[in-house]
């Protein structure tokens, strides 16, 4: 079963088109990574999934745990948006219990000690929102999105601005939710987090969708088109080897991007005489690789949201 269908939708703003003709499926206990640019199109997606936009009056259908229904999204479903939202002035247990009891919750207290237990905040349970760090207030936040136990759960950039160790705890939080049988819908700009966790990934670009499905076969179509090689001692540029299209200096190593038919063996003759190597892959490309390849110079400034999705997401 799928938990969300998405049927040939497109949402405008203005003469904007943020969606276009999109189409995708989530499969259910599955967690699904939503990667693209800042306005691409990734946070309008996941707010008409909740039905906080709908599609162009027209464009196609959305279902959600089956059904197209309009109004607030039910309280299956749990959603921590991209902009942080607290009641400042409460207390963190009291908060919870106000995020728990609209979602319909009766039985709670043991809820909130669990929760607050596992992610490492019982001490500040009896501390107002306002005194909390900003890792501390996303945590209270995810688990005010999560404490009734949805089936469905949408996360729009849930590990921007975390350090290592909240980061880790999140994730294991996330990771646990989809093995008591929640659905995760997230959407991230770190390429790392979505190629660890997710069974599926979709990007959109410019509105479109441009891949859509496991990281393998996404990888698979790219193809072993990518050598990372270590030459300590050789200080030159490597751009001027012949069959490589591209050189990305990443420090200790050089990725090449080899012309397709290009043999990885002649790629190492040329290589070895220019020095020492100490080590020579051959490698489909990273998730992070297929991102900026498609998005280009586009990607460099996912970090800046346009000017006009903070308007509309504002």
């Amino acid at each position: 079963m799928n938990i969300v269908e998405i049927d040939h939708v497109t949402k405008t703003f203005g003469t904007h088109r943020a969606v276009d003709d999109l189409s995708l499926s989530v499969p259910e206990g599955s967690i699904y990574g939503f990667i693209g640019p800042n306005g691409s199109g990734k946070s309008t997606t996941l707010r008409m999934i909740m039905r906080i936009y709908y599609p162009d009056v027209g464009s196609g259908n959305i279902l959600v745990l089956g059904k197209n229904v309009r109004g607030a999204a039910n309280d299956l479903i749990g959603y921590l948006p991209e902009e942080r939202g607290l009641y400042k002035k409460m207390k963190v247990r009291d908060a919870l219990r106000f995020y728990a009891e609209i979602q319909g919750m009766r039985d709670y207290k043991s809820s909130i000690i669990d929760w607050l237990e596992r992610m490492e905040l019982s001490a500040w349970a009896d501390k107002k929102i306002e005194t909390l760090s900003k890792g501390m207030a996303q945590k209270i936040q995810f688990i005010s999105a999560v404490i009734a136990k949805p089936k469905l759960v949408i996360l729009d950039e849930p590990f921007s601005g975390l350090d290592p160790v909240n980061m880790d705890v999140l994730r294991a939080a996330v990771l646990n939710l989809r093995r008591e049988g929640s659905t995760i819908i997230f959407s991230t700009h770190d390429m790392s987090v979505a190629e660890k966790m997710c069974d599926y990934i979709f990007m959109i670009f410019k509105g479109k969708k441009v891949l859509d499905g496991t990281l393998d076969v996404i990888k698979d179509e790219y193809g072993q088109d990518t050598i990372l090689a270590a030459l300590p001692d050789y200080k030159g540029s490597l751009s001027d080897l012949g069959g490589v299209e591209k050189v990305t200096d990443l420090g200790h190593m050089q990725e090449l991007r080899i012309t397709p038919n290009t043999n990885s063996q002649a790629i190492l003759t040329q290589l070895m005489k220019r020095g020492r190597i100490t080590h020579f892959e051959l490698s489909r490309p990273s998730l992070h690789d297929i991102f900026v390849r498609i998005a280009g110079p586009e990607a460099q400034l996912s970090q800046q949201p346009s000017a006009l999705e903070e308007v509309h997401h504002a």
